[in-house]
């Protein structure tokens, strides 16, 4: 569950620490007191908000960091995969924004905005004013069937989304296979023109490097015959160094006796007359296999020449050019062959769309079994929320042409009315009624996917009286199976919290600022009061209130009792 969200400088929130606990945790405030500051804070950290929204203009920076406290294996698992750190429990998400940049950090590391998406999805769900709406949208319809049966569908998915892919490139390739013979013969010969030149040059992985080394010798042959003379003379043990070491070494040699220190100082003199004798060597042996052929240097220049060529038309290096070559013989067998090629491609795309409609196949037995599940569980959910006599019904459609994602369209179906056809729910519903649907569904999508923490911001937009009660008794009937926070204006959701925080606005130092605490029983009671009976609160709204909290405390606890 969510346990602490930290806050600063969003908007006109300068620091707060709102401590959560499990249950029902009510916010509500005068409208402007910042709500909605709170849930874009959230929001923000999950990195499904932008700091631009609300971080204050003049602030050195900004920050909201939320702590989490789970029991879920799978969060753990994919702590590990991310290679984060375990706090035994503890999940701390954190989003800091400064000078135009923001840094998101899951238990202190640093990661991706994408990496704290996909922890957030098992930690909390984010239900904003609007989503209701989603539910005006058949695309929304098929991918609540599909979360509900995401284990089922795993392997299925992934099964077809491979054969949709295997099938669009054969049939892409097909498609491309309507050469007319004039054009077919003229690719023959451009082909077989390049695969030839390639032939022809018959080259040797390696060769330019060696050739290359060659060249640059024979190149500066002039210079190398300069040089290597100039230093045979300086080294000469006739006439230059190796005859002046040589002198040196005999001349100490003849007092090397007389002290330790000569004897050392006489090896090392031999050592490197002994060196110089071998270095005179290897120059001579060097100077005498030296030559320059005119003819050998022009070959090897012409050979570069050739390869460069090649390599400039055909690829980088002569290993690219060789594989460019092996593909182009391919495709000219393709050519040369081509009833046998467009024959082979008409079996591979019969075949890959065989099993293309048979995984588009098994995923639409898995949904179907999983739709008729999950419309008994909404019809029994939307009973609790005061809908009487409904209907509900999840209709399949076959697609024309099979999808990555099958061939399913899904729509919601449904009936407020006795004597009413159930008809699709985007032209049905009202407001007031999409919010009461997405409420039940959010019920049952959460206690499927073990969600943790769920979050309402104004759950209760277009509702009232009777509906209003029901809906209360909903989500304090989920808070007993995970946490739920919601932001509310309404009595009745209010009166049933466990916790109950207020938001409101106060002027300091000239500034105004927004602040969150916790409300005490007698606190929430006026608080109750200032919501039902607005900007003037009598003795008789505050009977009125204290009576609606006991009661809600006497419903909590006839309902636990009966479960």
């Amino acid at each position: 569950m969510l346990r602490s969200i930290h806050v600063r400088n969003m908007a006109l929130i300068e620091e707060e620490e709102i401590t959560l606990d499990g249950g029902l945790n009510i916010l509500t405030g005068e409208t402007g007191a910042g709500k909605s500051i709170v849930i874009g804070s959230i929001s923000t950290a999950l990195g499904t908000g932008s700091f631009k929204d609300f971080a204050a203009e003049d602030a050195q920076g900004a920050m909201v960091e939320l702590t989490f406290e789970t029991q879920s294996q799978r969060v753990r698992n994919r702590l590990e995969e991310l290679d984060l750190p375990d706090l035994d429990g503890e999940v701390v998400i954190s989003r800091s924004y400064r000078k135009g940049r923001s840094v998101s950090r899951i238990n202190g590391e640093v990661v991706t905005i994408a990496a704290v998406r996909e922890l957030a999805a098992l930690l909390i769900d984010i239900h904003g004013q609007h989503e209701h709406q989603s539910l005006l949208y058949p695309k929304y319809h098929l991918a609540l069937v599909d979360s509900y049966a995401e284990n089922e569908l795993k392997g299925p998915k992934q099964e077809c989304a491979e054969s949709y892919r295997r099938w669009s490139e054969v049939t892409q390739r097909l498609e491309n296979a309507t050469l007319d013979e004039k054009e077919r013969l003229k690719q023959i010969d451009f082909l077989s023109f390049e695969i030839g030149e390639i032939d022809d040059a018959a080259l040797m992985e390696g060769e330019d490097e060696s050739l290359e080394a060659q060249f640059r010798k024979l190149s500066h042959a002039q210079r190398i015959q300069e040089v290597l003379g100039e230093v045979s003379g300086l080294t000469d043990t006739d006439s230059g160094a190796g005859m002046s070491i040589s002198k040196a070494s005999g001349r100490l040699s003849q007092i090397a006796d007389l002290d330790e220190g000569l004897e050392e100082l006489s090896s090392i003199l031999v050592q490197i007359e002994d060196m110089c004798s071998d270095f005179t060597r290897s120059l001579s042996s060097y100077m005498d296999s030296f030559t320059y052929d005119e003819e050998e240097y022009r070959e090897i220049s012409d050979r570069l020449d050739l390869i460069n060529r090649l390599k400039a038309k055909y690829g980088r290096t002569i290993s690219e050019v060789l594989k460019y070559r092996d593909r182009q013989q391919e495709e000219l067998d393709r050519l040369l062959d081509y009833d046998a090629y467009v024959e082979g491609l008409k079996k591979e795309q019969a075949q890959s769309a065989w099993k293309l409609e048979k995984a588009c196949a098994a995923m639409t037995q898995i949904r179907r079994q999983a739709a008729g599940q999950l419309q008994l569980q909404i019809i029994q959910s939307l009973e609790e929320l005061n809908f009487l006599d409904v209907r509900f019904e999840i209709s399949f459609e076959e697609l024309k042409e099979p999808t990555a994602n099958g061939k399913d369209a899904v729509t919601f179906l449904i009936s407020t009315n006795p004597g009413s056809p159930v008809r699709p729910l985007q032209s049905v519903a009202s407001g007031g009624e999409l919010s009461r649907i997405m409420l039940g569904i959010k019920t049952i999508m959460a206690r499927r996917d073990s969600i943790e923490s769920l979050i309402f911001d104004e759950i209760d937009t277009g509702i009232s009286g009777r509906t209003a009660q029901k809906v209360s008794e909903k989500m304090a009937q989920l808070s007993r199976s995970c946490q739920v926070i919601a932001i509310t204006h309404l009595a009745q959701i209010a009166s049933m919290a466990d916790h109950h925080y207020m938001i409101e606005k106060a002027v300091e130092d000239g500034m105004t600022h927004t602040h969150v605490r916790e409300l005490t029983q007698s606190e929430q009671i006026e608080e109750l009061a200032r919501i039902l009976g607005g900007a003037q609160i009598t003795d008789a709204v505050r009977a009125s209130a204290a009576e609606m909290k006991s009661l809600a405390c006497r419903q909590k606890a006839s309902t636990q009792d009966t479960e």
